[in-house]
């Protein structure tokens, strides 16, 4: 990709999954579906409304984790992002550790309300920027989020689609699979299987993940950057080359 880096890509492209939302909540440590959410209010003309987790200025929750957990429970989010040290074909997450319990060879701050999100929020978005074996496993060490359940025809949340920096997956609920949707540019289907530790079906009809236009990047990076250097300064300016010195804003 010459015309863009691939957190751009992923920012135009998630925006586009939470076109004709009404509220979309953005978990701490995702400047990336950040950034996405902010683009989506842009493109919304301000209709969308966002809930970035750790901002003053795009966060309306005023009792951190618990309000955002009351207003799933009442419907009131469309769309939520999860990722993982471990993701697997099943589409469950692993936010606890590697290896055994209780000798796990590393440890992670824990599941917080991820279980609980995943069956409730109608469009759950996985999302990761390091697409290996490593990440992208068989079955994960320990279920931190089931991605399907026996349960699963009555569930109204669950995993839609997988972003990482490689491609777009699809996740079928029912056939408990993911379906490669797209390959990024830059990026060939081999690379992707090779780096996939489960098995991907692979459709006929395979496309390129589409790039941005030009409006679309320049709004990335100028009011979604501006906007975002607000929770994730060092994004905004390693990513989406922001001038911190600039104030948001016109």
């Amino acid at each position: 990709m010459s015309d863009c880096r691939v957190e751009e890509l992923l920012v135009a492209n998630i925006a586009e999954q939470l076109e004709g939302l009404g509220h979309v909540a953005v978990g701490a440590a995702s400047p990336v579906p950040g950034a996405a959410a902010l683009l989506a209010r842009h493109l919304s003309g301000n209709r969308l409304r966002i809930s970035i987790l750790g901002s003053r200025d795009h966060n309306g929750f005023t009792d951190g984790g618990r309000e955002l957990f009351d207003c799933a429970a009442q419907g009131r989010i469309d769309a939520f992002f999860l990722g993982g040290a471990q993701i697997d074909a099943q589409a469950n997450i692993n936010l606890v550790g590697i290896g055994e319990y209780p000798g796990r060879s590393a440890r992670f701050p824990g599941s917080f309300g991820s279980s609980y999100l995943y069956f409730l929020i109608p469009n759950v978005f996985l999302f990761t920027l390091d697409h290996s074996p490593r990440v992208l496993v068989n079955n994960v060490d320990f279920i931190s989020a089931p991605g399907t359940s026996e349960e699963h025809i009555y569930r109204p949340g669950g995993p839609k689609l997988l972003f990482s920096n490689l491609c777009v997956m699809r996740f079928e609920p029912r056939a408990r699979r993911f379906v490669l949707s797209s390959v990024h540019p830059g990026h060939t289907l081999r690379e992707v299987l090779d780096n996939t530790g489960f098995a991907v079906n692979v459709p006929q009809d395979l496309r390129q993940t589409a790039q941005p236009d030009s409006r679309t990047l320049d709004l990335i990076r100028g009011p979604v950057a501006a906007e975002i250097a607000e929770v994730y300064p060092d994004f905004a300016a390693r990513v989406l080359g922001h001038d911190l010195t600039r104030p948001a804003g016109p």
